[in-house]
């Protein structure tokens, strides 16, 4: 039987846009499906970005280049600002956290195609807490697909400042884009404002706060969105709540990492539920048996490691290890969970956030 030439060229159109649609899309997915170290160049004036942590950033024009299968890429034209609170300090950290802005016709057939912003965190005070951090991120990809994946990349500087340093390459990592993790779970992001933390669905809740609780975070609330963001699948259903920015945890124990005087806490180190009050344990049974069916590849993430010294590995399974003892002992698990509840404690403590 012939084929009419009118669907013949239609079905070689739809062949045509499905394979460059693939072809996009398996550029999109290398970036954070890999787990091969990245190694970027960034050329561009350093003095003045670096030194730009006052008041409203500034974007500076930056170009990009990377080297993929040994053959490196075409430079890439970008904008680069400096970003955050308390890591963007002068004197804080030896680099300040960077936002790399790309226009989207540039980075076609790259490896950074569909990308549009970009969060890099830079190592603060040295890149033992760097991985720390993003070690963080990965554990948290293990519970749920409804977090924020990350790329390490080896960074190299070509500082083109008037008078330019010559920095030694450094680790950095990259975060996804919060649009483009939303859109991967089937949800949008969301910026409404005045949400509460009982407005989001209570296993997710949990799952989330629970978590927080595991890695010694309490630099976070739903109410002021700190370090929390948001997504739901249309208008009419609830919201999710993804965590980032982990710096401040006791499991990364970064130097300069304090709790808010208002919690009244020793150290990060301490873990302290965030949570809001339920009195019925048994709503934290799912959460527990998630955590429980996920310690075995948490405790993998840690000791398989080839980035992280023996000592922070260490250190780290008996800081997992005073979790898993305390959530598997009903009293204790009571006791901690249930700290909210408590009139005199500052479990109701709103944090709007650490910003010195």
């Amino acid at each position: 039987m012939k084929i009419p030439i009118t669907i013949k060229m239609g079905l070689i159109s739809c062949l045509i846009f499905l394979g460059g649609k693939s072809q996009g899309l398996s550029q999109d997915l290398n970036l954070f499906d890999s787990e091969e170290i990245l190694e970027i160049s960034m050329k561009g004036d350093f003095d003045r970005l670096f030194k730009d942590t006052k008041g409203e950033p500034q974007y500076f024009d930056f170009s990009l280049s990377y080297v993929d299968n040994s053959e490196k890429s075409p430079d890439i034209p970008l904008k680069i600002r400096t970003r955050g609170h308390f890591r963007r300090e002068m004197n804080i950290c030896n680099f300040p956290p960077l936002l790399l802005n790309f226009a989207k016709e540039t980075t076609i057939n790259t490896v950074f195609e569909k990308q549009d912003k970009l969060k890099l965190v830079m190592p603060c005070r040295g890149e033992k807490y760097l991985l720390r951090e993003f070690y963080v991120y990965k554990l948290y990809n293990l519970i749920t697909e409804q977090s924020f994946k990350v790329r390490l990349v080896r960074l190299t500087f070509e500082d083109l400042s008037s008078k330019p340093k010559d920095f030694e390459p450094v680790l950095a990592f990259l975060i996804e884009d919060e649009d483009r993790m939303a859109e991967r779970n089937g949800m949008t992001s969301i910026n409404q404002e005045l949400i509460r933390p009982e407005s989001i669905p209570a296993p997710d809740f949990l799952r989330m706060a629970v978590f927080q609780y595991l890695i010694g975070n309490t630099d976070w609330s739903i109410q002021y969105r700190q370090n929390i963001k948001l997504i739901n699948v249309d208008k009419a259903s609830l919201p999710i709540a993804v965590p980032y920015d982990f710096d401040h945890a006791g499991i990364v124990e970064a130097p300069y990492a304090k709790p808010a005087p208002e919690l009244k806490m020793l150290s990060v180190t301490e873990r302290r539920y965030r949570g809001y009050c339920m009195e019925d344990m048994k709503v934290f049974d799912e959460t527990i048996a998630l955590y429980n069916s996920k310690k075995e590849a948490i405790y993998n993430l840690y000791a398989e490691s080839k980035l992280l010294d023996e000592k922070t590995i260490k250190s780290t399974v008996k800081y997992l290890d005073g979790f898993y003892d305390l959530v598997n002992n009903p009293k204790r698990l009571k006791t901690e969970f249930q700290y909210p509840c408590l009139e005199e404690g500052t479990g109701n403590v709103v944090i709007k956030g650490l910003k010195k």
